[in-house]
């Protein structure tokens, strides 16, 4: 049977490559504790419909991300990504600094 016969595609060709990242969450939020080493504490604010009512409402979140150049501080803008687990808590990484 011929390569081309076949139903399926190998399993070599199925895997992602070292290039592709897959698709991870990315979030905007607000700094609000950098006094950890290469860690920050990122608040995010989502704006969501109420369930019942239907009034918008937002929901607050914090994030632990990982800073590995301490570049955040307290008050910034930022955008994180998801990561593998880092520790107990951390899952995000910081990818840029929006507004100092």
């Amino acid at each position: 049977m011929a390569e081309q016969d076949q139903p399926f595609p190998s399993q070599a060709s199925l895997q992602p490559g070292p290039a592709s990242r897959g698709s991870r969450k990315t979030r905007t939020g607000e700094v609000v504790s950098s006094s950890m080493n290469k860690t920050i504490v990122v608040r995010t604010v989502t704006r969501v419909p109420h369930p019942e009512f239907g009034k918008i409402v937002k929901q607050l979140k914090r994030f632990y991300v990982h800073d590995e150049q301490n570049q955040a501080k307290t008050g910034d803008i930022v955008r994180i990504m998801e990561t593998r687990p880092l520790s107990k808590l951390k899952r995000w990484r910081l990818v840029e600094v929006l507004q100092k």
